[in-house]
């Protein structure tokens, strides 16, 4: 098989890897649109931050952060925390199916750490022990970043033309998240670590209402390793 038969075969199957995921992101996307020209942004301002961010649920976030004036050091701690997850994920992601014999390559592998996002993740991930190109990685990533970008201006441009103050929208982003953590419980279903999360939360809106994101997601990952820390003194004793 020659090299651009290889390369059409590997964009090929991530295309298939990778189709059904992105036509699932174009409803969420389609919301972010709509609720970020709905906080006042121009329409133009999907694409800027769905290239410049890149990251969903941060990309929610950051419309209600940026438009309350949030200071930046607040804005850094929860891109943070929401976003941690990904140096795990780092970890078993096949980087090395993308060679460096090139600037191309390196170009690509920069691109691959780039667009590393749950989708991708979940997509790539299972198939770490297979035979997968550089091709195929980086196909799936760019379609998923692709469905995003576009149905997010799409999203905006109907936002803009849609009567200003329309509420319910914004409900879009706890949706996302009571789906993430609906889906995490069923694949481990580890109940302490569900009542963590909910007594963090509690904590955090009582004592820190204006910061209870930054708050309570800090108070659950000092939780977290501190549950991590005393599993493994107890294993070792």
């Amino acid at each position: 098989m020659s090299m651009p038969d290889s390369r059409a075969t590997a964009v090929r199957a991530g295309i298939a890897d990778s189709w059904a995921v992105g036509l699932g992101l174009i409803p969420l996307g389609l919301a972010f649109g709509v609720v970020l020209t709905q906080g006042g942004f121009d329409w133009w301002w999907a694409p800027i931050f769905s290239i410049v961010i890149y990251a969903g649920s941060m990309e929610f976030l950051a419309i209600g952060l940026i438009s309350a004036v949030t200071p930046f050091a607040s804005i850094a701690a929860a891109t943070l925390l929401v976003n941690f997850r990904h140096v795990f994920y780092g970890l078993s992601f096949p980087l090395r199916s993308i060679p460096l014999g090139s600037i191309y390559s390196r170009i690509g592998r920069l691109y691959a750490v780039y667009a590393l996002t749950d989708e991708a993740y979940a997509i790539i991930a299972p198939k770490a022990g297979q035979e997968l190109s550089g091709t195929r990685v980086l196909t799936v990533q760019v379609l998923c970043q692709a469905m995003w970008v576009v149905s997010g201006t799409v999203g905006a441009l109907i936002g803009a033309v849609l009567p200003a103050g329309l509420t319910g929208l914004e409900f879009a982003l706890t949706a996302l998240f009571t789906v993430l953590a609906i889906d995490a419980f069923r694949v481990n279903r580890d109940v302490p670590a569900t009542v963590i999360a909910v007594v963090c939360g509690l904590v955090a809106m009582l004592i820190a209402k204006e910061q209870m994101l930054v708050v309570g997601l800090g108070l659950f990952v000092a939780c977290l390793l501190a549950r991590f820390v005393y599993r493994n003194r107890a294993a070792s004793a």
